[in-house]
């Protein structure tokens, strides 16, 4: 995933809602989501390179997505995937607190992540780069290939439309089109983050265009206070059109 956005227990009738999209390259081969047959537990796209996943759901309630960190100097080769590490939180019956321990133990296997996860009673993160992890508190995040709630534009902009989109649930067209944001911000207003200028400007949209990479998937998800939760997944062509989408309930309680 290259943007994370969760809305914790804010709006009343829906205490989680996460939208999330997933930039790749585009030659990575990726299965979409469905719940999978050597894991039955698990609703989520799957890298068929790797086999572990970006972003799910399990069957009794967790969530879970993660970011790789941008940083040219945290690249470590011939490490464990990431996504490996969603798998294992989705199919964990600890507790927030004890995950955030144990990732503390293992995390420097890995190259640079950030991990977001609830088990729909709390929400917790961990930062692979700082080694720390952390519950938070009711309130809308946004996490991008930085730490969370680092100000980067399209971090902002998409909180900002996140708090404003929350208002039209259950519709999910806003949540959507913000994920669907290709605005680039001016030079001025790029991070640096050790790649090149034009990568900067390329990484900077909400929804990336790119010859060879860009936004490969879009998801929502959204749980109500019935514990009824909702999984959308919109896949993208290189131009930018839909390719497929797919809608899955689960009864998380």
């Amino acid at each position: 995933m290259c943007l994370i956005l969760m809305a914790w227990q804010v709006h009343p009738d829906y205490p989680i809602v996460m939208a999330a999209n997933r930039d790749e390259f585009r030659q990575r081969p990726t299965a979409a989501a469905t719940w999978w047959s050597d894991r039955p537990n698990i609703l989520a796209g799957r890298d068929l390179q790797a086999h572990g996943t970006w972003l799910g759901i399990s069957a009794d309630g967790q969530i879970a997505a993660l970011t790789n960190f941008r940083d040219p100097h945290q690249i470590k080769p011939n490490t464990p995937s990431r996504g490996g590490l969603v798998v294992e939180v989705l199919e964990s019956q600890a507790s927030i607190a004890e995950r955030l321990t144990k990732l503390k133990g293992v995390s420097a296997r890995y190259a640079g992540f950030n991990l977001l996860w609830t088990d729909g009673r709390e929400l917790g993160v961990y930062e692979s780069v700082p080694a720390a992890g952390r519950l938070l508190g009711p309130g809308i995040y946004g996490l991008s290939n930085h730490l969370l709630d680092t100000p980067w534009p399209k971090v902002e902009r998409a909180k900002s439309s996140l708090a404003n989109a929350i208002g039209s649930l259950p519709d999910d067209t806003a949540l959507l089109e913000l994920l669907r944001d290709e605005r680039v911000p001016a030079d001025e207003e790029l991070p640096r983050t050790g790649v090149s200028l034009e990568w900067e400007r390329l990484l900077s949209s909400a929804f990336i265009r790119g010859d060879g990479y860009g936004t490969r998937s879009s998801t929502v998800i959204r749980v109500g206070i019935d514990g009824q939760a909702s999984f959308r997944e919109w896949t993208w062509n290189a131009d930018g059109s839909l390719g497929s989408e797919i809608c899955f309930s689960v009864a998380t309680r």
